[in-house]
């Protein structure tokens, strides 16, 4: 007779072997090997100025929300991002093709999560670490109160973006005919419509309310009410690579979990030396156990937050109070603040 328990414990444990292998497998060929092994991290930056997300400064230095997550990633790889970050220049329409091909190893680039994108490049996407508005600014002598008083005018906008599409559907939905002129960079986008080619300029909120600031005079150009549409930015990685997702998606929640409990780059050390609970113990590498999983080191969160912050830290002194931009955090806040933010539970 057989015996069907027996053979179920067998078949259950080839399962179990064949689904080893099989994240084995996966877990040579991920990008966090290939990263690991090489030293250094690629990460995309931009090929103009993205203000508060990727600009150079007066001294020649990348900063910006995107810029220190790249940071971020790198300190929690290798301990530090300093001589292990490299920071490669990339257009809109090339950050694809260099995630592809290895010439970058993830892409945080405020990128908007689309269907076609998911389902058409072989692209992964984190959780959102943002949220952004679409919205057109003009300038203020036309009298414009909204996007249909552009009619019959012209839009500038930014090739290979969403931003594209989402003024194209826009337009086209409520039957507005305005000219729409494409460019291949941002800073071309800008300079054209600060130039006059072009009635107005479609960017999201964040970025126009740091254009307008940047204007010569601030007050000759407003940024219409209209929302032509949301979109929610995620990093993104080559798809079927958990395990380099999985990093991503716990390098964010991991900047919420340090600003939800008052974990700064100026208390860390007080906070490690003397933490208040057995959780906070293990995110910060105290007790064994966060990196691990993931095939870090176990204080890769206590070195995320040594060296770029919490994420109150990041937008705050890239786009938010303690920038020239002052852009209220609003929706982009934890929840508990009003925002729809939150961090991932640590067992």
């Amino acid at each position: 007779m057989i015996n069907w328990k027996k053979g179920l414990a067998l078949a259950a444990a080839a399962f179990v072997l064949t689904a080893q292998a099989s994240y084995a497998d996966v877990a040579e060929n991920s990008r966090l090997n290939t990263v690991l092994k090489r030293g250094s991290l690629l990460c995309s930056g931009h090929n103009g100025s993205f203000l508060g997300f990727a600009e150079v400064d007066d001294k020649g230095k990348w900063k910006g929300v995107d810029i220190d997550l790249c940071r971020a990633l790198s300190a929690g790889l290798f301990g530090k991002s300093d001589g292990h970050l490299e920071i490669v220049p990339v257009s809109w329409a090339q950050r694809w093709p260099a995630l592809q091909s290895g010439d970058i190893d993830v892409v945080i680039k405020v990128s908007g999560w689309t269907q076609s994108r998911d389902t058409e490049l072989n692209l992964a996407y984190s959780q959102p670490y943002f949220i952004g508005a679409f919205q057109v600014m003009a300038r203020a002598d036309l009298g414009a109160s909204g996007v249909a008083d552009l009619d019959g005018g012209s839009i500038c906008v930014s090739a290979g973006t969403s931003t594209e599409r989402v003024l194209a559907t826009y337009l086209e939905s409520n039957n507005i005919d305005a000219e729409v002129i494409v460019f291949e960079k941002g800073d071309e986008v800008r300079s054209s419509y600060f130039a006059g080619r072009c009635d107005g300029m479609i960017e999201w909120a964040p970025s126009l309310a740091a254009i307008r600031v940047d204007a010569p005079n601030p007050k000759d150009h407003v940024i219409l009410p209209d929302v032509l549409d949301l979109e929610a930015e995620g990093i993104i990685v080559p798809e079927g690579d958990p395990d380099w997702l999985d990093v991503q998606n716990w390098m964010l929640s991991s900047l919420w979990f340090a600003e939800a409990n008052g974990i700064t780059s100026a208390n860390v050390d007080e906070i490690r030396a003397n933490p208040p609970s057995s959780t906070i113990e293990k995110f910060l590498g105290v007790t064994p156990g966060y990196g691990e999983r993931l095939g870090l080191p176990d204080d890769w969160a206590y070195n995320m937050i040594k060296e770029v912050g919490n994420f109150a830290e990041i937008y705050d002194r890239n786009i938010g109070s303690g920038s020239p931009y002052k852009l209220p955090r609003g929706i982009n806040s934890l929840y508990k603040n009003g925002g729809v933010f939150y961090p991932l539970i640590i067992d």
